[in-house]
This record gives structure tokens, sequence and C-alpha cells, in this order.
């Protein structure tokens, strides 16, 4: 008898389903393990739309508050020798963070049109101001400059610090408006105001003596130019006259001539010309891999001067060692490139221009006051930004910062970010919706 097969027209029989009683182990997927996972990993982290916001907000505070354990721990024995509290410049130092806290959150808050508008009474009352400094009887010398009008009791104001917010919102204001009428590509219109009302500002303030608060003006200058996109030639002219005037300035001044001859020294030389210098560096010297400990500094005993301000960054490796002044370094780092990263991702020409000149003004004025104290630049006397004591140094900046923290929150994809975390909006996901299987599927 002969089998028949199947007809045409039924179905094979189906093999009997097997339910799975737990899902084996998937594969890693490549790329995702290992220490190329792990870059891939931090790459994408990086590259989230609040990240800049993060970074400057969170850099900034973390700064600004080990600036402050900082100043309470190398002012002390100063406060002591003037006949003072030991916490006296630490309280005028606080007093001065909670001002610039309110000046940050308003500097926030604040609407780009309305600083635009604040730009040009900003830089008029900044000369005025600068001006003020040279009348006698109103202007004050401190250490050999003349940059300072007391305000009565122990609070004084610099008014040179203002001149730098000063010049970096009307730079900004007027670099975009001339991009709006397409008038950069003339060499006369990049220029121009620009260049002599910054050489305006920067005289004045020569005129008290400020080598330091200077070079960060002219750093300023210089990357307002570079954002704007100056021409190589013409980025090297402007950068030639002002070198060439600092040279000048500086070969004019015996105590300038003796600072740059203090580069690197390892002794104080003679009549101790070199005393600040060689004592910095052995502070950091003392400070080994992981420093004396906090408030265990010798060298702020008398042995360094102005512990608690151009030369805080020296104490700080003396209490906190190698570690700590890495850790500072690196929170200048994250804000620079947070700010860089606002500067090159927005579209509006004003912010860009601001948030490059914030930017090129904390990160030159950093690197000026670390390389004074490290011994490879010249002690220009400038504080560290929101670290070194000093309210009228602190105060400006602060607002600079809060300029940053509302372009960070500005940019497109961090506003939407930022809309979805408010009350009542629910998370997006960017899984796609699959249709749900019986639960014997696979």
């Amino acid at each position: 008898m002969a089998l028949r097969g199947p007809s045409a027209g039924s179905r094979p029989a189906r093999p009997p389903r097997v339910r799975a009683t737990a899902r084996s182990p998937r594969p890693p997927r490549r790329g995702t393990s290992g220490p190329r996972g792990l870059y891939l990993r931090a790459r994408k982290a990086w590259d989230r739309p609040l990240t800049a916001y993060y970074l400057i907000l969170g850099g900034s505070l973390l700064i600004l508050v080990l600036g402050l354990v900082m100043v309470y721990s190398a002012s002390q024995i100063k406060a002591l020798q003037s006949g003072l509290a030991p916490s006296y410049f630490f309280r005028k130092q606080l007093l001065a963070a909670a001002i610039g806290s309110v000046l940050l959150l308003a500097a926030a808050r604040t609407p780009v049109r309305l600083l635009r508008t604040l730009a040009y009474p900003l830089l008029a009352g900044s000369v005025f101001l600068l001006c003020l400094v040279q009348v006698p009887g109103i202007g004050e010398t401190i250490n050999g400059n003349t940059n300072w009008i007391s305000l009565g009791g122990p609070f004084q104001l610099q008014p040179s610090e203002f001149a730098k917010l000063a010049l970096v919102l009307w730079g900004a204001d007027l670099l975009a408006r001339k991009q709006v009428k397409r008038l950069l590509l003339q060499w006369k219109h990049l220029l121009v105001p620009l260049v002599p009302v910054t050489f305006l500002l920067l005289g004045l303030i020569m005129l008290g003596g400020d080598m330091g608060t200077t070079v960060v003006l002219t750093a300023v200058l210089l990357g307002l130019l570079w954002v704007a996109g100056a021409p190589t030639k013409l980025f090297t002219a402007v950068f030639g006259v002002t070198a060439a005037l600092a040279i000048l300035f500086i070969k004019t001044s015996a105590n300038r001539m003796s600072r740059l001859a203090c580069i690197g020294a390892t002794d104080p030389g003679t009549n101790d010309q070199c005393w600040q210098a060689v004592h910095g560096i052995y502070a950091l010297a003392n400070g080994g891999w992981f420093g004396a400990g906090l408030g265990a500094s010798v060298e702020k005993w008398g042995e360094l001067p102005e512990p608690h301000t151009d030369f805080i960054f020296a104490i700080t490796g003396e209490e906190l060692g190698l570690a700590g002044t890495l850790s500072v370094l690196a929170l200048f780092a994250a804000l620079g490139y947070a700010g860089i990263r606002v500067a090159g991702r927005t579209e509006d020409p004003f912010v860009r221009y601001a948030a490059g000149g914030v930017t090129t003004w904390i990160m030159a004025q950093a690197t000026v006051n670390i390389g004074a104290v490290l011994g490879l630049l010249p002690i220009a006397g400038v504080p560290l930004p929101l670290f070194s004591y000093g309210g009228s140094a602190l105060l400006p900046t602060m607002f600079a910062v809060g300029l940053l923290i509302a372009f960070a929150r500005d940019e497109p994809g961090a506003r939407a970010a930022l809309a979805m975390r408010q009350p009542g909006v629910r998370w997006k996901t960017m899984r796609r919706r699959v249709k749900k299987r019986p639960s014997g599927e696979r």
C-alpha cells in the first residue's frame, strides 16, 4: 500500500511550541565595552545639550567656594598682623560673594536686548571712574598703583575691573551690529572704533601703573577680533602694535624690568627684588603631592607677600598640594571649554562675541596669575578670577559668569532639554513602540 503525502491544499504540521523559562544573555554590543566603550559613553555625555550649562554653573561655584576656603586660610595671619580679627578678610569676601551671587542671578535672567542697552552706559561710567581715579584727593595709591577710589571705611572700588566687563559688552554689541550690516569685511569697520576705545581704556589704566589689567584688556581685544574673524595679517598687526607698546612701557619702568628679571628665579637676589616670586615657588615645593594640610601653610606667616590675593594659588599648593592645584586648573579648563562651546554653537552674533570675550577675559587673567606664581611669567598683580580676595574683581567676574550661564541656557538644545524638565511635562523616549507579543512568542 503506497503512502500518500499531504494534499496540495493542506498546511504542514507546525513544530511544538517551546515556552522559554528565561532569557539567554545577549552578547555585548560591539564597541560598548572596554576602553573604547567608556570613551564613547563619555563622549556622548560630553555632547549633551546641557553640558556647557552644568560646567559653567558647577565649575564657577566650585571655584568660588574653594576660593572662600583658601581666602579664610591664607588671610588669617595677615589680618592678625594688621591688628584685625582673623576672619576680617574672609567676612569681606563672603559679603562680596553674596552680592556677586545676586548679580550672577540677575545676569542669568536678563534678556539679551537689555544687556545690549546697558553696554554704552557701562562703558561711559567706566571711563568716567577711570578719569576720577587720577583726580588728586579721590584716587588712592596701593602698592605703587593709583587705581582705587575709597567708598568710605574699609571699602574701596577699582574701576579698571569694571572696565573689563564694559569692554566685553560694548565690543560684542558693536561687532554684532556691524555684522548684521555686513561691515566686518572691511578692515576699517573691524578696527574702528573698537581699537581706539580699547586704547583709551588702556591709557587711563596705565596712568595708574596697572600693567596687569592692561594685559588682560589687550587679551579681550584680541579675543573679540579673533571671534569676529579678523584676517591673519590684521590680527598680527594689532598684536604687534600692542606688543611694541608693552615693551615700551616695561623698559621705561625700573619696577617692571625687575619683575621681568624674576622670571624663573630661584634666589631672592640683590635687595630681595625676587623675594615674592621665589617664596611662591617655596610654597608650592613645600606642598608636595597632597599638601601640608588646610591651615598649615608656613609661607603665609609673613614670608610670602599678598598670600590671599595675587599669590593665593601658591598657598593653595602648599596646603592642598599638587592634587589641589590640579583641581583648580581642571575647574578653570572646564569653564574655558564651556565658554568656547557656547560661543561656537550660538546663532546670535552678540552672544557669540560676548561669550568669547568673557571666556578670553577669565582664561587670560587666570593664565597671567598662575603663570606668575609658577615663575613662568612676570608678576603682574592681577587676582585669580573667582578665587582671590577682592570684591572689585569678584563682582564683575560673577556678573560675567552669569552671562555665560544665560547664554548656555539659551542654546536651542539646552532650551528644549530644560523645557522637558518643567513640572507637568513628561520625558519622551527615543525608543520605538513595539507591538506587544503574546507571552509564548519570541
